[in-house]
């Protein structure tokens, strides 16, 4: 990784954090997206001590919100002149519906439609910088999701688990769509799960707080949950290996929703169709 640029968002505390750690040792340059600063000043320092003069970097941005991510990714390609991996890790888990200034469920604008639209603005320069990499954290939470068009911002039914399992179905779907359309330009797109570590993650779901900290009592490390990013981002045995999906270092298992390219290609639409609708489309598209 020595001489490669990574930009990670999530990456202030859980496996991101780890990933991002690990990266840095192994001689890559980090570039993070963060929300709140102090964390994300907190993280610089640790990757400054993993991975000393390489000249790490943080922007902010709440992902949540379209022309924040499209914003913080133009800031982003302005700035680096070659992005050889790009990790879409950022993602929560939220007790009540809520709606971003896009009109959006938040769930599906942080956990998905961010992934989407930062990968847009980043297109470019990952091709640029061929060969590339494109990171995005799935979960097997997907196996409880269902993709209802009708519904896709959970109006009429709003079950946080489900809600969410639904967004970690459209990072699969959306790497397999992302994958074709990059299809002999020289960048890769892999989806992955952690497993169910022990993180910060739903340690602000609201009621379901509680629950989620004693179930982590019997969960994996976050160092664990790392292994399978850092493994896509960096190993030689996946350098050709292009929209799959991987658990523990290997190809894992998915549902038949996650396999389904038609599905992966009507969300690929509807997903161009909501950024362009927010002003966070960049011209050049996969």
């Amino acid at each position: 990784m020595r001489g490669k640029t990574v930009v990670i968002t999530g990456a202030t505390s859980g496996i991101g954090a780890i990933g991002a750690e690990r990266l840095a040792q192994m001689g890559a340059r980090i570039v993070l997206v963060a929300r709140d600063r102090g964390r994300g000043e907190a993280m610089l320092a640790k990757l400054d001590a993993a991975g000393p003069s390489l000249a790490h970097a943080v922007h902010y941005a709440d992902l949540s919100r379209l022309a924040e991510v499209e914003r913080v990714g133009a800031a982003i390609a302005a700035a680096e002149p070659r992005i050889d991996v790009l990790v879409n890790n950022a993602g929560a888990i939220f007790s009540r519906r809520a709606v971003t200034a896009d009109g959006l469920e938040r769930t599906f604008a942080l956990n998905h439609m961010s992934y989407f639209v930062l990968t847009a603005v980043l297109l470019e320069r990952l091709i640029a910088s061929a060969p590339a990499r494109i990171v995005n954290t799935a979960s097997n939470a997907h196996r409880k999701g269902k993709l209802d068009f009708a519904d896709l911002q959970s109006e009429k039914s709003y079950r946080p688990f489900a809600v969410y399992g639904t967004s970690k179905l459209a990072n699969i779907l959306f790497t397999r769509a992302l994958a074709r359309r990059l299809g002999g330009r020289g960048v890769t797109a892999n989806s992955f799960t952690p497993g169910f570590v022990a993180t910060r993650f739903g340690d602000e779901s609201g009621r379901y707080s509680a629950f989620i900290r004693i179930a982590k009592l019997f969960a994996e490390t976050a160092e664990k949950g790392a292994e399978t990013l850092v493994y896509l981002a960096s190993s030689p045995e996946v350098a050709t290996t292009s929209g799959e999906f991987f658990q523990n270092c290997r190809p894992g298992k998915q549902t038949a929703d996650a396999r389904n390219d038609a599905l992966a290609t009507q969300l690929w639409a509807e997903s161009e169709r909501i950024a362009a609708a927010a002003g966070a489309l960049p011209s050049a598209q996969a």
